[in-house]
């Protein structure tokens, strides 16, 4: 089985990036997140128009995904601004300019948050990806009906911490967030692991996942998984120092951790993004009921698609390529998020151009697949 259903589309308008937010899924009930702006045609960069605002989104299906509702994001957001988006609009705009008007706009965590609560779910966000960025976190026990926060994350003596949502709950006070700072040169990124035991009111750095990435090479967006035995994997997307010179520039790397996330051992590439103009794009991984592993990723190789790859030992091979969506467009898509349903049944989110010039609005579609 493999089918495609339209999250949200509308004309004129841009829709990206849920890979930047969130997915959670409560049975056959799932909700993600994604950024709404105005269309603007563009063949070198994202098809958006800066100079407009951006807006947070939230869909919902409660029927595994065949269909959607959406509506503005249930929280608290400071000004009115985008959540996770100031790169997209002009700096006036943007979340950043406000908070530095009103820095009480977050607060604080005061701990006891619930993060065993059968209905808990946590987003982390950011203000941008600069020196200086600063990243919190959103909180809810009635599955994303109501956001509690923001509550500020701090900087780990980084320069900037650029949050994505990757977290693990632990315990009924433990969690663990997959982060990303932003190097010793200010450039973005490297990806580490933040621990907290007193329910959210203190985070302490636990590791780094790789060494510092060179000059205008990253190693960004991390996407985990846990198994039974305390065994981690994590999934990074990355860019050489030759990005958009050279061909193979930018994959996806996949480490493993054997001791709890103190410390991480390189495990294979597997995934390489062919073109020098392509350009990378993050990973989704998940864990299928009977053990294996589904790595989910946007290749913006021309023509551009959306892919899956399988490995049933843990991540220490994997299987051939599967072409989940061709689009027809450009590069403008991909940062896919997934989840697994009881069934089996993988359905994972993306951002989206089908028009061969790549004209025409972005818009956010779900691929439902069993593997």
């Amino acid at each position: 089985m493999l089918e495609h259903k339209i999250v949200y589309r509308e004309p004129g308008r841009f829709a990206g990036w849920p890979a930047n937010y969130g997915m959670w899924h409560w049975g056959q009930e799932i909700v993600a997140i994604f950024t709404e702006g105005t269309y603007q045609f563009s063949t070198v960069s994202h098809a958006r128009d800066k100079t407009k605002p951006f807006a947070t989104l939230q869909a919902r299906s409660l029927d595994g995904g065949s269909t959607w509702i959406v509506e503005p994001f249930p929280g608290f957001v400071p000004g009115g601004r985008p959540l996770s988006a100031d790169e997209h609009v002009l700096p006036e705009l943007g979340l950043a300019a406000y908070l530095a008007d009103h820095p009480d706009a977050l607060a604080d965590c005061p701990g006891n948050i619930p993060f065993t609560h059968p209905d808990f779910a946590l987003m982390c966000a950011r203000t941008g990806l600069d020196t200086g960025t600063q990243s919190f976190f959103y909180t809810t026990i009635d599955r994303c009906r109501s956001w509690q926060g923001p509550y500020r994350l701090p900087r780990f003596g980084q320069t900037a911490v650029a949050a994505r949502t990757d977290y693990e709950v632990e315990d009924d006070r433990s969690c663990l967030l997959f982060l990303t700072a932003n190097k010793q040169d200010g450039d973005e990124g490297r990806v580490f692991c933040a621990r907290t035991t007193d329910g959210g009111r203190h985070f302490n750095c636990v590791s780094f996942i790789g060494e510092e990435p060179g000059p205008n090479a990253f190693a960004i967006m991390p996407s985990h998984l846990r198994f039974a035995d305390g065994h981690y994997l994590a999934a990074i997307r990355c860019r050489g120092e030759n990005h958009g010179k050279a061909p193979d520039s930018s994959w996806i790397d996949v480490y493993s951790s054997e001791d709890n996330a103190q410390t991480w051992q390189y495990l294979n590439r597997p995934v390489v993004y062919r073109q020098k103009t392509g350009g990378s794009n993050p990973p989704s991984m998940v864990h299928f009921p009977d053990d294996r592993i589904g790595l989910i990723y946007g290749n913006r190789d021309h023509p551009s698609t959306i892919c899956a790859r399988i490995s049933h030992d843990r991540g220490k091979s994997w299987g051939e390529e599967v072409v989940l969506r061709s689009t027809g467009g450009t590069g403008d898509m991909g940062y896919t998020r997934a989840v697994v349903l009881e069934d089996g049944t993988l359905v994972t989110v993306y951002y989206l151009n089908d028009q061969p010039d790549g004209a025409g609005e972005r818009f956010i579609e779900a691929a439902r697949w069993q593997p």
